[in-house]
């Protein structure tokens, strides 16, 4: 029976875990912890993070109020900035106020419906490109596999770059970096300490900018494209000057990271769970047979893919790229009575609110078929948010949802993928939700 803290009632009930530490080490099942949080101590909760006072928040409509309709009485939260600073540094994921609302400007035109759908052909060649590496019979980690398709489709379109050749070294620098910062005793220890893991960390962050420094070297030669990054080579501040080298640097490892990392976890999680969902996996099939009949998928078939698009939604209901979105208040602010300071950590976890059994049935079940008309009308409208919500929602939604739907149906007209028998799957909150170990699977000829 877990111990409720006793506060004073302007403090939400909560875990009370250990001095000077608080609840770090839950850190290392914190997707579970967030789970017991909501189930034991109900919508608003309260809990330290070393010293850190946080709040989750549980129900939609608090969420909504934090992301949406207040949204301008909070800022991205010292914690997060912390974890992401190293890698995304002032970039458009972690910059606040004019910064932001400047290269949001900047960006937002290369995220038009009408433009995304221009990267449709490329985003068909880049899986392509990498099935034709497969044979049957081969046994693949299906979450490298697609890290592949999506770091060649980011670079391209987004970047202008090709990083073919780089992709191995970019996954392995990425994996280093996301176990170093996913861990809760980065916060404790500075990373000027020469510790072995801070000086791997090091080592796989400067790969990671030297690669980054390459693609933005290149594109200065011929800046004359449509991409985010010719948009930032010609963009100049309000005052008239040019964009800073550091700030280049962090907007495309922005892009390079986030842009790649979350629509490959979204796409591994949903292989996974189509291996393991027969049915779905059949039903998915037809439709593509129906719909495309062997033929390359287009923008112009993706409004007729229904299935698909369900199949989509409910992945990433089980499995938000990001299971827990931080806030903090500029200043003091009231949720529910309880009276929150400025400065504080605001927790709204997806992982929670998607698998509340009060707005889902069978909450832990994949049940693409659950996402009719009807059902989405009779949701909270926080209720379902892995792109997050209000002016920060993800601005690379709509790429990333034809992405993920152009690979799966590219994918499974051509195979099967049948999961080991000896995986074992795990899942943790490391900057992303990502498997904990390697998903193996067989290629097999559908």
């Amino acid at each position: 029976m877990p111990m409720i803290v006793a506060r004073e009632s302007t403090v939400p009930p909560g875990p009370t875990g250990l001095p000077g530490i608080g609840c770090a080490l839950e850190s290392r099942r914190a997707l579970e912890f967030l789970l017991e949080n909501r189930r034991n101590y109900g919508d608003v909760v309260y809990y330290q993070f070393f010293t850190e006072p946080v709040y989750q928040l549980n129900h939609p409509d608090d969420i909504e109020s934090v992301l949406v309709t207040n949204n301008q009485a909070f800022t991205k939260s010292h914690l997060t900035k912390d974890v992401l600073g190293p890698i995304a540094g002032e970039g458009l994921f972690t910059s606040d106020g004019d910064l932001w609302r400047e290269q949001r400007q900047r960006i937002q035109p290369a995220f038009h419906p009408d433009q995304i759908a221009v990267y449709a052909d490329l985003m068909v060649d880049a899986i392509d490109r990498r099935l034709s590496t497969w044979t049957p019979g081969d046994q693949i980690d299906i979450n490298q596999e697609m890290r592949a398709v999506t770091l060649d489709v980011v670079a391209r379109a987004l970047l202008g770059a090709e990083v073919e050749t780089e992709i191995e070294r970019i996954g392995t620098s990425l994996d280093t970096i996301f176990g170093r910062l996913g861990s809760a005793w980065h916060h404790l220890l500075p990373g000027w300490v020469p510790t072995p893991g801070n000086r791997r960390f090091e080592g796989a962050l400067s790969s990671l900018e030297t690669v980054v420094d390459d693609i933005i070297a290149e594109r200065r030669t011929n800046p004359d494209g449509d991409d985010v990054l010719s948009r930032l080579l010609a963009a100049e501040f309000s005052g008239g000057e040019p964009m800073s080298r550091r700030q280049l640097r962090d907007e495309v490892m922005t892009f390079l990271v986030a842009g790649h990392e979350t629509t490959a976890q979204a796409l591994t999680f949903t292989c996974y769970l189509l291996a393991t969902h027969p049915n779905a996996e059949t039903t998915l099939v037809q439709e593509l047979e129906a719909e495309l009949d062997g033929s390359d998928p287009t923008t112009a078939v993706m409004d007729e893919l229904a299935y698909t698009e369900r199949v989509i939604t409910e992945s990433l209901r089980l499995y938000p790229p990001a299971s827990d979105i931080h806030r903090e208040p500029v200043d003091g602010i009231d949720i529910r009575g309880y009276q929150i300071p400025p400065g504080a950590t605001i927790a709204t976890p997806p992982w929670v609110v998607h698998r509340d059994p009060r707005w889902y049935d069978g909450p832990d079940a994949f049940r693409p078929a659950r996402w009719t008309d009807d059902f989405r009308a009779a949701l909270p409208r926080l209720a379902y948010f892995p792109f997050g919500a209000g002016p920060r929602r993800c601005v690379g939604e709509r790429f990333a949802l034809m992405e993920a739907t152009l690979v799966l149906a590219a994918l499974y007209q051509n195979y099967h993928l049948e999961l080991d028998s000896e995986t074992t799957f795990e899942v943790e909150s490391a900057v992303t939700t990502r498997p904990k170990h390697p998903i193996r699977m067989t290629v097999q000829d559908r």
